[in-house]
């Protein structure tokens, strides 16, 4: 595939060009291992290495065009420097232009905020799908063309895999594509150039700061989202949640709301609750769903109401409602035979997703009702949040079991120190540390009386342990199913 390079450059704001326009460019990239004779290479500032520091070795190499934003003190003969202000920016830019605007040939809707995103995203591109359309879905679990997994690194990829996935969704007819918008990737500028017929809040609270240092800084990297929607785009934003309208104070979108609380859009409200469903009303209509808990009852409000804003039949978006399953690893519930025990599997790794996760159990089995529950929190990452995490764990558990979640490059028994300092006395008097999660999981289970509910919070859908940085296969949900087994209770 080759693509003409003043092509590429109609729709990007260039501060300088030094050399010729008229060429032909075989590839796009930003890893200098990749690049070949005549490609282009967009240096980008990253977290932890700058391409710039590139330029010489991919120069030598006779690419046919360097984006950058400081020109190097030496330019080769025969190849164009093109410079930018923000060349992050610019790579997104590129890659959808290099990938033939492929967002601009889909409904493309994305979906933003602390906890929610998989199971919100997910579940639009399943109600696509069940009102007989071909979708694509880009999230933290998996990434679907249609009916085709391609697995996933990221929540949301880089700019080039980003769009080659949304090009690939084209050819393959797809009319919809629903994806994560991350933290990080509006910050990162990977979804640069991207063209959204429509975006979703679901909520903030604490979460990455060992990326944005503050709070405020995670907040705005979210608001850049809804910075950069169209007048024609939709703009759907969680009502009870204080950061919701901050989100779209400047965006140019149509603003709808949804709320469990309050006035309305879309207004959804819990009548009854069980562990293996609700009964819901959506917009004064009854509706029995088969998910548990008020941040379900919020993501499904919010499912309700993009479906319709997207354009689908509000008949036939009320009727589906009711179909949609669970996405694996959220509120994942698992029984023993005789159902004696119940474990549920969850993502929760946040100490407000602990607490949306713990409140809804309690609100099921009561308050006579034994909760314990086995959590950790990974290594190399926010490590304020950790005592929090536990303390919130505690207070809501009759036991807590504290162990090693990805303890990456970190000491285990170090992470759960961190937690630990977040209990009281008494707290810690019910709190076991183990380190090994599988064995972590065999006492909870194994340990749990008559009708207890065990929370294995924080890897939900995840097939590994990251240990020193190597991954291990390891599933939350296998281990308990292995427990039960052990227990004669498979």
């Amino acid at each position: 595939m080759t693509v003409k390079l003043s092509g590429l450059l109609e729709n990007i704001k260039v501060a300088e060009i030094i050399g010729d326009t008229d060429r032909n460019i075989v590839s796009l990239e930003s890893d200098s291992r990749k690049v070949e004779k005549e490609s282009m290479f967009v240096a980008v500032r990253g977290v932890t290495t700058d391409g710039h520091k590139y330029i010489p070795v991919v120069a030598s190499a006779h690419v046919g065009a360097i984006v950058c934003e400081e020109l190097p003190a030496t330019l080769e003969k025969g190849i164009t420097y093109i410079r930018v202000d923000n060349s992050a920016k610019a790579l997104g830019e590129l890659a959808s232009a290099w990938y033939g605007h492929p967002s601009d040939k889909l409904t493309l809707v994305g979906v933003t905020g602390t906890n929610g995103k998989t199971t919100t995203a997910t579940l639009l591109y399943e109600m696509a799908r069940m009102e007989g359309y071909k979708a694509g879905l880009l999230s933290t679990v998996c990434n679907y063309i249609d009916g085709e997994a391609i697995p996933t690194t990221h929540t949301t990829p880089d700019p080039l895999t980003l769009n080659e996935l949304l090009a690939r969704m084209v050819e393959t007819g797809c009319d919809y594509a629903f994806m994560e918008v991350s933290s990080h990737a509006a910050a990162q500028h990977r979804i640069a150039g991207l063209r959204f017929a429509g975006g979703v809040f679901s909520n903030l609270t604490r979460d990455h700061l060992d990326y944005h240092k503050t709070v405020e800084n995670y907040m705005n990297a979210k608001k850049m989202f809804f910075d950069m929607l169209p007048a024609s785009a939709f703009a759907l934003v969680n009502a009870d949640d204080k950061a919701g309208m901050y989100m779209v104070q400047n965006t140019k979108a149509k603003v709808s709301t949804y709320s469990l609380r309050s006035d309305a859009d879309f207004r959804g409200r819990i009548l009854e609750t069980r562990l293996d469903g609700t009964l819901m009303l959506l917009n004064g209509r009854e509706v029995e769903v088969q998910f548990t808990g008020r941040f379900n009852a919020y993501n499904l409000t919010a499912v309700y109401g993009a479906s319709i804003l997207t354009g689908f039949n509000p008949e036939e978006v009320l009727v589906n409602m009711s179909r949609l399953v669970p996405v694996a690893g959220r509120f994942q519930t698992l029984r023993s035979a005789s159902g004696r025990v119940t474990a549920i599997v969850d993502y929760a790794h946040t100490p407000d997703a602990l607490v949306n996760v713990l409140d809804t159990i309690r609100d099921i089995v009561g308050a006579d009702g034994h909760i314990i529950t086995v959590t950790g929190a990974g290594g190399n990452r926010d490590h304020g949040k950790r005592p929090l995490m536990a303390r919130e764990a505690a207070c809501r558990s009759d036991r807590l079991i504290l162990t090693s979640d990805n303890p990456r490059d970190e000491e285990p028994t170090a992470i759960i120190a961190d937690m630990k300092a977040g209990l009281s006395a008494e707290e810690l008097a019910r709190t076991l540390c183990i380190t090994d999660r599988r064995e972590a999981i065999r006492t909870a289970l194994q340990t749990a009386p008559e009708g207890a509910v065990v929370l294995i919070a924080g890897k939900g859908h995840e097939t590994y342990q990251e240990v020193n940085g190597v991954r291990h296969h390891f599933d939350d949900r296998e281990e308990a199913l292995n427990a039960f087994k052990e227990m004669g209770e498979a």
